[in-house]
């Protein structure tokens, strides 16, 4: 893949050159060191991929890849960054991957392959389905890495303060961002907001319990009861028929 890499950081340039020379399928046709430079040699070049930091003066990595959306055909974007908390606005500018500082040959590796499986799937544009206005997939910090989860995969989501914490199944993790712009971002037919620091995917609900004086829990598929806020108890009520 003709590959461009974009760092305002000499050193930072020169360890990913050096990391794309280990990598046959990559093939380096230049660099730029600021978002607007990255945009104009991306006009010249026509990159298949862009290996895009995110924090940089005027233009930023954000800005560079909301840019490059509008390219036909757009290159594909790993983000390569020291900075986790970006991570839902890149995958909402339908990035590749997102890599975190210092980079690691093998994690490198392995967000090329993504790429490559992605070009060399990518349907027609004709042919290509409609975006879907909701989040399908996460990307979560994860040790030294992120890794993407499903959205479909997520159980429950809680509110703890700045951050959600989402459950797939026995394990959790967490994410710098708030319920309240999650719930939006979410797809209503697959989740359900039942208290406001909860949301839980619908299926997850095997029933709705009346408590008595107007109170309400939801019954979940594990056994747990969830006491429903009275600000989504109609949602609630309206899921079940009511």
């Amino acid at each position: 893949m003709r590959t461009l890499i974009v760092d305002d950081e000499p050193l930072a340039v020169e360890r990913m050159q050096i990391l794309c020379a280990r990598i046959p399928a990559l093939h380096v046709v230049g660099t730029a060191s600021d978002g607007a430079a990255a945009l104009r040699l991306c006009e010249a070049l026509s990159p298949e991929l862009v290996l895009l930091d995110m924090t940089m003066p005027e233009v930023d990595g954000l800005g560079v890849a909301r840019g490059l959306s509008r390219m036909s055909p757009r290159p594909g974007v790993i983000f390569v960054t020291a900075h986790d908390h970006f991570a839902v606005e890149a995958f909402d500018l339908d990035a590749v991957d997102y890599v975190l500082k210092p980079v690691a040959q093998d994690r490198l590796e392995r967000a090329v392959d993504r790429a490559l499986v992605r070009r060399d799937t990518a349907a027609p544009a004709e042919a290509a389905p409609a975006e879907s206005p909701w989040i399908e997939e996460f990307w979560v910090p994860h040790r030294s890495e992120l890794i993407r989860i499903a959205a479909g995969d997520i159980d429950r989501i809680d509110a703890e303060r700045d951050y959600v914490r989402l459950h797939v199944g026995a394990r959790s993790y967490l994410l710098l961002h708030t319920i309240q712009r999650l719930e939006d971002r979410l797809d209503p037919e697959r989740f359900i907001r039942l208290h406001r620091s909860t949301i839980i995917r619908r299926d997850r609900i095997a029933g709705l319990k009346h408590d008595g004086l107007g109170v309400w829990s939801a019954q979940l598929a594990d056994g747990e009861l969830l006491r429903i806020g009275r600000t989504y108890l109609a949602k609630a009520k309206a899921m079940a028929g009511r």
